[in-house]
């Protein structure tokens, strides 16, 4: 068995795997006793399952309905428990509600998709090798120093796995894998969910903590179609300002910094890396987010870590500083052969470039950024949130007559109201 050659199954997920870090919170803890948990989740990892390798009664579903089916592997790790404590439970919840998709089967090892055999890997395997992680195989296998999983949610898009340490059973570990073969619809490209987690110590005193907020996903689906169908998506721009006064080592490096600020920030909203394609604009870039993101959600994470990075960047430079205008908008657009098509991703441009942002930013010389964003998007979203602080966003009219554009849009500068 694979697992038999795991020297251990504590190892965390490597940095690059990480879907994100989140917290487990225990609500009815105060002051000094408060219990706060670190959990990190990997990025659910999907491989193609080809008619052939599928049950009777699944082949012929894929045949009459056109149905894709995938395996689905997920890994969750626990941060270590406070001292005196120990792990008594933990359940792990994936939800993939209003997607279509849902779990034709759940397992809490490999075995059942010929992942982890005797000797050399299956077809499957195989097939999968050139994207599976080693170590999130390796948490798959089954052992018997630890406890298995109760399954649940077969047949549903919500599904998860179940961990008790009963008496005379081994305890609870802080590393955890779980598979699940999923039913995707026809033509479906990606991949959206949220993680949901719970668990339970035992100590001085029997504590409950669960998830501060879900942790949202996207991931792209194995061999969905290459169409390039028109669908509502969130749009970013942002740009470096002053960038033309940097001479050339200095705008080689000024480039490094926002392709990593802005790669960060997606990763820190839940967007996968391979669910983008940023296009590069030398002193900017444009990105087109996902399907179905979650923005409420998604949104003040994006926009955080840009903050967070911004101010921990600018912090250590005693010369130019590194500040950025940003715009967000959201409308229909799809792909067509050199690049987005659709009024948002026009639209997103308009307020990045317009006077009142660029004013904004150029007026507020403390600020790292600022963020321009049309009215629908700070009316269905940003109002409702925490961060960027709603009242902190002052209204502006963008109006270009000699391009025809005119929408009303507010502007946040960083660092005002929160």
């Amino acid at each position: 068995m694979l697992a038999d050659v795991a020297p251990q199954l504590d190892e965390l997920i490597r940095t690059d795997e990480v879907l994100s870090d989140a917290r487990l919170i225990d609500s009815g803890s105060r002051g000094d006793d408060e219990l706060s948990l670190a959990l990190r989740c990997g990025r659910p990892l999907l491989y193609p399952l080809p008619a052939a390798d599928l049950p009777p009664v699944l082949r012929g579903r894929a045949a009459a309905t056109g149905a894709r089916y995938a395996g689905a592997l997920f890994a969750f790790d626990l941060d270590v428990p406070p001292a005196g404590h120990r792990y008594a439970a933990a359940r792990f919840t994936v939800d993939l509600a209003g997607s279509g998709v849902v779990a034709v089967q759940v397992h809490s090892c490999g075995d059942a998709f010929g992942l982890l055999p005797d000797g050399a890997a299956t077809a499957v395997a195989d097939r999968a090798a050139g994207s599976v992680r080693a170590a999130l195989l390796r948490r798959l296998g089954v052992r018997t120093d630890r406890p298995a999983a109760r399954t649940s949610g077969t047949l549903s898009s919500r599904f998860g796995w179940h961990y008790t340490d009963r008496r005379a059973t081994p305890l609870l570990p802080r590393t955890y894998g779980g598979s699940a073969l999923i039913e995707l619809p026809p033509g479906a490209a990606e991949l959206h969910g949220s993680i949901e987690a719970e668990v339970e110590l035992t100590g001085p005193a029997r504590r409950r903590a669960t998830s501060a907020e879900r942790i949202p996903f996207t991931v792209a689906a194995p061999g969905a179609p290459a169409g390039r169908s028109a669908a509502v998506r969130l749009c970013m721009a942002a740009d470096i300002s002053g960038y033309s006064r940097l001479g050339p080592d200095a705008a080689v490096q000024a480039q490094q910094d926002l392709v990593r600020i802005l790669a960060t920030a997606r990763t820190a909203a839940g967007v996968d890396p391979s669910a983008v394609a940023p296009q590069p604009q030398g002193d900017g870039q444009f990105t087109v987010l996902p399907v179905g993101l979650d923005e409420a959600a998604a949104l003040p994470r994006l926009m955080r870590s840009v903050a967070e990075q911004l101010a921990a960047h600018n912090a250590t430079r005693s010369g130019d500083r590194l500040r950025l205008r940003v715009a967000l908008h959201r409308g229909l657009v799809r792909e067509a052969d050199n690049g987005w098509v659709g009024r948002a991703a026009i639209a997103v441009h308009r307020i990045l470039d317009c006077a009142p942002v660029r004013t904004a930013l150029s007026e507020h010389r403390y600020a790292d950024y600022v963020l321009g964003v049309p009215d629908v998007l700070y009316s269905d979203v940003l109002t409702t949130g925490e961060f960027p602080p709603p009242a902190a966003f002052r209204p502006v009219l963008v109006d270009l007559p000699a391009k025809g554009f005119r929408e009303q849009a507010w502007v946040y500068v960083a660092g005002s109201g929160a």
